[in-house]
């Protein structure tokens, strides 16, 4: 009598999804949970504490000025270090500051330089997280699911926001930002534990030698030549910004005068994360052999949301055009992580983000801060109308670079059954 076979254990996960990409999507969900309900509450903190506009923009700001200050100095550490002992510091500091943050508040005693130093500290520990989180991400699939993975990572992100938007708009009108606040340091808290289980066994180690500087030229020689890399991230050196001014400063004080407080406000963020959530699903089936092409049309319906506010349209209109808003930019931002992942060597993968970022939220502070002067100088109508402006022609003069146009996904090159996936991520891929 034969020996019937055992049953093949029930997989949970799919068998790409390694221990690395889990762990990071888990982290990520947690922190996207606290995150996206604490700049809600930052921005109502100030309000609460008798703050204005401008002082809303200058708290923005202060996060922001050392977020790009130290951006090539954390992307260097992230490509010489162990990436996830750099995460789990830089996590480690936002757990403290969003802390101390939510007792100044809950306790009432926040004035606003104490909210800006702290929002300093914040953007301080993203400087040096981004960039390791990216490299990280990027090295931890393969060629052949890279997109799917990519979309279903930030599906998770944009999940965990839409709950944490709606969640802490709500909270913050019925129990006050503090809370809010407190919410966010658990989250950094647990998403730090989570980052120290990270295997980095597989990368191999980086040569000693040659100095920061060296690293950051190589980073640099990197990123400059590619066309297509650095028109990118000038176009969203300006679209970050101005989508920054409306999200930090005009969203939460249109909602405050004309819809009803915060509560609306969140909601059109939770409404916007829905709509990545149907990107992101609509990515893990389509794969446009064209890389940025699809992506970067599908940037200029960014333009919505700031011309709803300018109107302003009733809040169950300005969520409608958040979610078509958040659908459409989010097939870029799947685009825009497979390009890197099929162009950009591993080894450097940590510095080139770190130029990316910087280059994206150069103008950030610039622009949160102005908005409260451009809001009294111009109005808030023709203020919200330049933003929608500036997105559509900087991605109308984007679609004129040929490489942007003209760049193709790769097909995966034929491996060995049994090879590693460390070396399957390596394998040479053809045209």
């Amino acid at each position: 009598m034969t020996t019937p076979p055992a049953p093949r254990p029930r997989r949970h996960r799919p068998a790409w999804a390694g221990r690395n990409y889990t762990l990071l999507t888990a982290a990520a969900m947690v922190t996207g949970l606290g995150n996206s309900g604490a700049l809600i509450a930052a921005a109502f903190a100030v309000l609460d504490a008798g703050g204005d506009g401008g002082d809303v923009g200058l708290v923005a700001a202060a996060r922001t000025v050392p977020l790009v200050a130290f951006l090539l100095i954390g992307g260097a550490l992230a490509d010489r270090l162990p990436r996830h002992r750099v995460m789990v510091a830089a996590n480690a500091l936002n757990c403290a500051s969003q802390g101390v943050f939510a007792v100044l508040v809950l306790t009432g005693e926040a004035r606003l330089w104490q909210m800006a130093v702290l929002a300093a500290l914040s953007g301080t520990g993203q400087a040096f997280f981004s960039p390791a989180a990216e490299g990280m991400l990027l090295s931890s699939v393969t060629a052949e699911q890279s997109a799917r993975a990519f979309a279903l990572f930030r599906m998770g992100i944009n999940g965990a926001q839409i709950g944490g938007a709606a969640l802490g708009g709500a909270l913050v009108a019925v129990a006050g930002p503090g809370w809010v606040l407190a919410v966010d340091a658990a989250a950094f808290a647990a998403a730090g534990a989570l980052r120290t289980l990270l295997d980095v066994s597989h990368i191999a180690p980086r040569e000693p030698g040659g100095g920061m500087l060296r690293d950051l030229r190589e980073g640099w020689r990197e990123f400059t030549g590619r066309p297509w890399l650095w028109t990118i991230v000038l176009q969203f050196s300006v679209v970050n910004a101005v989508v920054a001014a409306a999200e930090a400063v005009y969203g939460p004080l249109v909602s405050e005068e004309q819809l009803g407080g915060a509560r609306p406000w969140g909601f059109a963020l939770a409404a916007f994360g829905a709509g990545t959530v149907v990107g992101g699903l609509t990515m893990t089936r389509w794969r446009p052999r064209r890389l940025l092409l699809p992506g970067i049309l599908c940037v200029l319906p960014l333009a919505l949301p700031s011309a709803a506010l300018a109107v302003p349209l009733s809040a169950p209109a300005l969520w409608a055009v958040m979610f078509v808003a958040g659908a459409s930019v989010e097939v870029f931002g799947v685009s825009w992580m497979t390009a890197l992942h099929q162009e950009i060597p591993e080894d450097k993968l940590s510095r080139v983000a770190a130029y990316d970022s910087i280059g994206s939220m150069a103008l950030v502070p610039l622009a949160t801060a102005l908005a409260g002067p451009a809001d009294s100088a111009f109005g808030r109508s023709a203020a919200l109308w330049g933003c929608s402006s500036l997105i559509l022609l900087l991605t109308l003069a984007v679609l004129c670079v040929p490489d942007v146009r003209r760049l193709r996904r790769r097909q995966p090159a034929p491996v060995a059954e049994g090879m590693p996936a460390t070396e399957r991520a390596a394998a040479p891929e053809k045209l």
